[in-house]
């Protein structure tokens, strides 16, 4: 057993330490992960009732700023300035590290290093631990969605629309009849798109050509299209059809709306980026 002195130079035995010991956490059963995830949830749930950033930060005894981020983080909260922060960013951040990526930004944008932060998500893993990696997900997707459409609208060349059909992948779409399908793109062995689409409709897969897409677009002309030939007598024009309506690129008759429009789509109040 080891000895060691004590203050007043008299041996005494060497107890050695408990695991855990040390000094007593003050509130144990805090969870900072855990609590950001429930302020994110609440945002998130407060913003789709149409409360503004100011009316949530009321409710929520927070500041706006730390509730914008919070909605970012969530993936439902867009905005001009948010989208190009993050678009420089991510251009940024494919060559520098994150600190350097933010000087680079704020530079690039005239903003400060505090306004660039306030407008990227958490980092994940930092604040939402034990987040539900789905619900997370499932924002950046839409936003994807979002910003790809409206790249598209200012800039409608093939590349962008491309860029459209890919950031939609393996969404839930409907067709005229109201029969569910999605779709996958596919890479090839040099790891680019392989410019098709496959059809996916429960048991079969059917190859969508791209060509095909592009000229059912070509051939829009009017807002409401009331039958799926409209767009031209095209091999999956009933597949591309319910994409269209999705993108935002066509509307229906209400009759039909009913049988297209997805869980949580309010009929008649999509944006001009899609129904996302």
């Amino acid at each position: 057993m080891e000895i060691e002195k004590d203050n007043m130079g008299e041996k005494r035995a060497y107890k050695p330490r408990k695991p855990g010991g040390g000094r007593k956490k003050r509130k144990p059963e805090f969870d900072a992960g855990k609590n950001l995830k429930e302020q994110m949830e609440s945002a998130v749930a407060l913003y789709d009732s149409e409360m503004s950033l100011q009316a949530i930060a009321d409710e929520l005894g927070l500041n706006p700023i730390k509730v914008r981020k919070l909605l970012i983080t969530a993936g439902v909260y867009e905005s001009d300035v948010a989208e190009k922060v993050q678009d420089a960013f991510e251009k940024y951040r494919e060559t520098q590290d994150y600190k350097t990526a933010l000087l680079s930004t704020a530079a690039a944008l005239d903003l400060s290093k505090a306004s660039i932060t306030s407008y990227l998500p958490y980092k994940k893993g930092v604040y939402f631990p034990g987040t539900e990696k789905e619900k997370i997900s499932v924002g950046a997707e839409r936003q994807r969605r979002y910003r790809a459409m409206k790249r598209w609208r200012a800039d409608p060349t093939e590349e962008n629309f491309w860029s459209v059909v890919v950031a939609y992948a393996g969404v839930n779409f409907k067709t005229y009849s109201g029969l569910p399908f999605s779709y996958e793109v596919r890479k090839g062995k040099n790891g680019e798109y392989t410019k098709e689409l496959w059809i996916d409709r429960r048991k079969n897969s059917k190859r969508l050509a791209w060509s095909s897409v592009l000229l059912a677009l070509g051939n829009r002309k009017e807002k409401v299209v009331d039958r799926t030939k409209a767009l031209g007598n095209i091999r999956g024009v009933t597949y591309i059809f319910g994409m269209f309506y999705r993108f935002g690129l066509i509307d229906v008759p209400d009759e039909v709306q009913e049988k297209m429009k997805h869980p949580k789509q309010k009929t008649g109040k999509e944006g001009k980026s899609g129904r996302l």
